[in-house]
This record gives C-alpha cells, structure tokens and sequence, in this order.
C-alpha cells in the first residue's frame, strides 16, 4: 500500500481514500460538532496527506499519521478562523449521518439521535485537548501512547486528560438529565 501511495498510484490513493475517510469525518465531526466543517476538514485532510505523503516513513502505521495530519488540519483551521464558536443551538440542529438500521422503531432511532446529540453539545463544551483525548480513547480506539504521540505530550498526560474528560462529560451529561 504505502509503495503505491508513494509512487503516487491514483488506484491505491482511491482505496486509501475510500478506507479511511469514514473514521476521519467522524473525528473531525467530534471535534468540530458540525457536519458541515467536517465535511470540508475531510477533504482538506485527504489533500494534505496527498500533498506530505513523504512524511510517512514505510513501516509506521497509517492511522495515527493520518489523525496527526487531521490534528494539524483542524487546528490550523481554527486559527486562520479565529473560530468563532457555534452556540449550542445550532449543534443541537446539526444531524449526524447516522445509520439507523430498518429493525429500530422510528421511536427508537429519534431516542437514539438525541442521545448522540446530548453526548456531542457535551463534548463541544470541554477543552479542546480534552475533548480530542477521550475522541481518541473511546470513539477512535486509540492506545494512550498513540493519543500522546498525536498530541505532542507524555502518556501520563494523555491519560489524565481522558480521565478529566471522562468526569467532565459525566457532570456535564448528569446535568443535562436532571433538567429534563
């Protein structure tokens, strides 16, 4: 794959594409809680990655430098941006593109969507560094050693910004539960 990638193969660079375009604007989707942002943050990942092709070194794994390149993105984004934030009316508005599979009841899927909304207006209010760890941990599944990689901090770091995130979400998500 990576000889391919590096030799520039339009073939390989489709599958490449096509394999991790999912996880990417779902993490982007996470960070940015609009699906709009992340859709345009994709495509601006997929470029560069194109583009640095030559900062993977054969024999590391494609993920975590892709998620680096994803990182990369999104902040540099941010700041040529000065991102104002979205108010949390509008994340609420925005829609996932969630599958729901034809065995729910619609009951079932309008449940499910909001729960999924609950956890992302609640993620959008953490640290951006928070919130990009516990991503990381629980809906990317990455290794704290990766997540600190990606970071740029040490693993004890890592873990202890996934366990603050944890606990904030936890308040922030107790919260939200009581009011309703």
């Amino acid at each position: 794959m990576h000889g391919r990638l590096m030799a520039g193969e339009e073939a390989a660079w489709h599958d490449f594409v096509s394999e991790y375009e999912g996880r990417m604007y779902g993490y982007l989707y996470r960070l940015e809680g609009n699906s709009e942002d992340a859709l345009d943050l994709t495509q601006e990942v997929f470029y560069r990655a194109w583009r640095f092709i030559s900062t993977f070194r054969s024999g590391e794994r494609v993920l975590p430098w892709l998620y680096q390149v994803a990182r990369n993105t999104q902040i540099e984004s941010h700041r040529r941006k000065q991102h104002q934030r979205f108010s949390l009316e509008e994340a609420r508005e925005e829609v996932g593109f969630e599958v729901t599979s034809a065995a729910r009841s619609p009951v079932q899927a309008a449940e499910s969507q909001q729960a999924q909304d609950r956890v992302q207006r609640a993620l959008m209010r953490l640290p951006d560094e928070y919130r990009e760890a516990v991503v990381l941990r629980f809906v990317e599944d990455l290794p704290y050693e990766e997540i600190a990689r990606i970071q740029g901090v040490a693993t004890g770091t890592a873990k202890s910004r996934v366990f603050r995130a944890k606990e904030q979400l936890a308040e922030l998500l107790a919260d939200v539960a009581d009011v309703n």
